[in-house]
Formats: structure tokens, C-alpha cells, sequence
């Protein structure tokens, strides 16, 4: 924060015009962390979905059964 020299009152313009600014500031930073966000979010996701496919496959590979038919 930077405090200018104020020559007079700090009128209702002022405190507008400096929230606005700080406003803005905040705008810029959430738009950063939630394309950041969604990202992380989405390779969390598909290596969710990976792990979850991989421990299925290989599960469903112990579980099934072999048949062998043998004429005579």
C-alpha cells in the first residue's frame, strides 16, 4: 500500500477510486488461481480415472475364470 501526501480531505471520489483499484487487483489474482485451479483439478482427474481403470483391469484379470474343454 502507498500513502500519498493528501493535500485536502479524503473525499468519497477517493475511496471509490481506490477500491476500484484494489477491486481490480483482486479480479487479475482469483482469474490466475482459478485457471490454476481447474488445471490441477483436471490431471487429478484423469489420473483418478488411470489408477481407478489399471486397478480394474488387473483385479478383473485374478478374478476370471479359465474353462478348458478337453474332448475325448
Amino acid at each position: 500500500m502507498s500513502t500519498g501526501s493528501v493535500t485536502g480531505p479524503i473525499t468519497r471520489e477517493d475511496i471509490e477510486a481506490r477500491f476500484r483499484e484494489l477491486s481490480g487487483e483482486v479480479t487479475t489474482e482469483v482469474a490466475s488461481a482459478r485457471s490454476q485451479l481447474l488445471t490441477v483439478g483436471v490431471a487429478v482427474a484423469v489420473a483418478v480415472v488411470t489408477v481407478a481403470f489399471l486397478v480394474g483391469r488387473r483385479r478383473g484379470r485374478s478374478r476370471s475364470t479359465v474353462v478348458e474343454v478337453r474332448r475325448i
